[in-house]
């Protein structure tokens, strides 16, 4: 069972950036979600192994960055030009292909969530 932990959450004004990590040892393809009450879990970025492959959700294109370390086994979510509705709460999920994909139902492992409130 691989765990995955999240940090780096918290409470910004709009504008502002955050850097959220998950830890996680393995060889995974890693992803970023976003989920708000009431409504489906949004696919913000995700990332190959290697790290050579990244893709993001339109609403965050040009704003978010993910990247990873595999030396530190960390994946991070730069989240920069924050606005109040990325408030949501944010997963990371990993992955056991390789590749990147946008699409929830293929990720293994899911972290418990960070929570990212971003004020007007």
């Amino acid at each position: 069972q691989v765990q995955l932990i999240e940090s780096g959450g918290g409470l910004v004004q709009a504008g502002a950036s955050l850097r959220l990590s998950c830890a996680a040892s393995g060889r995974y393809a890693m992803g970023w979600f976003r989920q708000t009450p009431g409504k489906e879990r949004e696919f913000v970025a995700a990332i190959s192994w290697g790290g050579a492959t990244s893709t993001y959700g339109d609403s965050v294109k040009g704003r978010f960055t993910i990247s990873r370390d595999n030396g530190k086994n960390t994946v991070y979510l730069q989240m920069d030009s924050l606005k109040p509705e990325d408030t949501a709460v944010y997963y990371c999920a990993a992955n056991r292909n390789p590749s990147v994909t946008t699409r929830a139902r293929e990720y293994d492992y899911w972290g418990r969530g960070t929570q990212v409130t971003v004020s007007s």
